[in-house]
């Protein structure tokens, strides 16, 4: 734990779940649960529920569960420590000293240092923009026809040379090592350099509105990138960064969101922003991942494609395309004309023919079926073959028939081909592939695991029908790990504090256990259980005795082991538990 038990449940306690999870999700409250459609995987009824009396989640489609600070670092892509922040911000408590774990507090020391300077660093570059020496910058900015509004909302800035932000930062107490692994610096020869030297800068923002680096674009003819990116830095991880997040985010909140307008670059961006399209954002580049998706995903699931009009921009549409495939959002993808790119599109034709091309933005399968269409000529029969062929490929992947039939109406008045034809061409389902989840299920080592999971659960949520007589260190020594979590007696919220929870898929099925289903035989069942494993052990050693006695040549011994498999198998018999009790 990186702070103490009290704490943290004093967090949770003013930043209860129910209050938290609500500004997220629509709850629906039913007894002393609410419920909702899980956050975290694609449903159309909800199954996400939310016990508030415990303060933990479970989803009963996907499995996920936690308690509010879990619930946080997942909607919004954070680690633990960011997510006790942001609620004990929220809470206005002062978070305490870490009391262990050395290694993480330099870790968390390390970020809000590097963080300080990055900080630092975009307002300086901002302040040099309006510096007489900064004219070239100046100069484009004219050019783009950017606005004081666009300056001052993506905190534009200006890098004047190899030096500047170093002595300016050193003079802030910081060293070249911060300065190098911060990314704002390399180094060559012991010499430390700014690696934006020269170049306009446009700062990059998380959702919380830290600085967490830069892109920079070159003034004049190079024979390097005309972009620079920070590298990787322990703040900065390009295949997670979405390019207006922030802004978004600010959006949402103010006058909420509709949908998500993904185009390719920063200027792109800052050209929408300025055409009146806040609700856009970009990748740093066009490599959309995984986690790019998930951040967006948190402020709307309806995404509309409106990458470049030229042959990089359509492979990059369909590899988002691809991406996008069951991530349960509404996926729309807009076809440029008038211009290469957005901010083209808008310097040629205006806003308002922009905005009736977004509108007219036709979900992803209709582009995939247009595109593919315009790669085959279709009155050829063998190029009209391949085409059904890929475009059916494509249909297969859609998860019902029902949104499949529609999709087919589209094949047949394109090619000719009934229906009836194509959907026998159809076949069966494709699988798609999907991530492979570790197994973190532990395998029950003597005894079944489902016994052992409602005898560890009972205990857990001190049932009354537990038998107090049973030393469970003597049933189910297998899992003692586990009977000593019980015996810290813990609020269940509390449990996702200990380390490894997250993996530990018994203690998580322990936490979010489903007594009803059994409801009314609980008591009959437990003891059923606890029969199971003290059946399992008992024949188990005897067993072991019978091996002993066959290889024993001593009469004693042979008398003792003859006597002890007696007991056994009259405990056998009259299913007696008291070699089981305590003492």
């Amino acid at each position: 734990m990186f702070f103490s038990v009290e704490w943290l449940q004093e967090l949770k306690r003013k930043c209860d779940l129910v209050s938290i999870a609500s500004n997220y999700l629509r709850l629906e409250q039913k007894g002393r649960r609410f419920w909702a459609c899980c956050p975290f995987h694609n449903e159309k009824t909800p199954s996400f529920s939310i016990d508030a009396e415990d303060g933990i989640y479970y989803c009963f489609g996907c499995k996920e569960s936690g308690d509010v600070i879990k619930f946080v670092e997942k909607m919004e892509n954070i680690e633990f420590y960011d997510a006790v922040k942001l609620l004990a911000d929220k809470a206005g408590m002062q978070l305490p000293e870490l009391e262990t774990s050395e290694e993480a507090g330099k870790k968390q020391k390390l970020k809000a240092r590097l963080l300080e300077a990055l900080s630092l660093a975009q307002k300086h570059y901002e302040e040099n923009l309006y510096n007489k020496d900064a004219y070239e910058a100046q100069q484009y900015i004219k050019k783009r026809k950017l606005t004081r509004r666009e300056l001052n909302d993506f905190k534009i800035g200006y890098s004047k040379n190899w030096t500047d932000i170093v002595e300016y930062l050193h003079q802030k107490g910081f060293s070249s090592n911060e300065l190098v692994t911060a990314g704002i610096c390399g180094r060559k020869n012991d010499r430390v350099f700014d690696v934006l030297a020269g170049r306009l800068v446009f700062p990059i923002f998380n959702s919380f509105n830290e600085c967490i680096g830069f892109s920079a674009r070159a003034l004049e003819k190079t024979d390097f990138a005309k972009y620079k990116n920070t590298a990787e830095t322990p703040v900065f991880q390009k295949g997670k960064v979405v390019f207006g997040i922030n802004l978004l985010k600010r959006l949402k909140q103010q006058q909420g969101l509709d949908k998500i307008i993904l185009v390719e670059g920063q200027m792109d961006v800052i050209a929408m922003h300025k055409g009146g399209f806040k609700n856009t954002v970009a990748c740093m580049g066009t490599a959309l991942t995984k986690d790019h998706i998930q951040e967006l995903k948190r402020y709307s699931k309806n995404i509309v494609l409106c990458f470049d009009n030229d042959s990089a921009g359509v492979k990059a549409t369909l590899r988002a395309i691809e991406l996008f495939r069951g991530e349960g959002v509404d996926l729309k993808v807009t076809t440029l004309h008038g211009g290469k790119d957005a901010d083209e599109v808008l310097n040629n034709l205006g806003s308002v023919e922009l905005e009736k091309m977004i509108d007219n933005a036709v979900p992803y399968m209709n582009y995939l079926i247009s595109h593919f269409q315009g790669e085959f000529d279709l009155n050829k029969p063998e190029e009209k073959g391949r085409f059904v062929k890929i475009v059916l490929n494509e249909i297969k992947k859609l998860e019902s028939d029902t949104e499949r039939e529609p999709y087919l109406d589209i094949v047949r008045d394109l090619t000719n081909i009934p229906v009836e034809v194509l959907r026998r061409d159809l076949g069966g389902k494709i699988n798609m592939k999907m991530p492979k989840k570790e197994n973190i299920v532990e395998t029950a080592v003597g005894g079944n695991i489902k016994a052992v999971t409602f005898i560890l659960s009972s205990l857990l949520h001190h049932k009354d029908f537990v038998n107090n007589q049973i030393d469970y260190y003597k049933l189910l020594d297998d899992y003692e790990r586990y009977l000593k979590i019980i015996e810290l007696n813990m609020p269940l919220s509390s449990l996702y504090d200990l380390e490894g929870t997250d993996k530990d898929r018994l203690l998580l099925d322990m936490i979010n256990y489903n007594f009803s289903l059994y409801k009314d035989v609980e008591e009959k069942y437990f003891n059923e259980c606890v029969w199971m494993i003290a059946e399992e052990k008992l024949k188990k050693e005897q067993a072991r005795l019978n091996a002993e006695y066959k290889n024993c040549e001593d009469l004693t011994r042979r008398a003792e082991i003859a006597k002890d498999l007696g007991k056994i198998a009259r405990d056998l018999k009259n299913k007696n538990l008291e070699v089981f009790y305590v003492g």
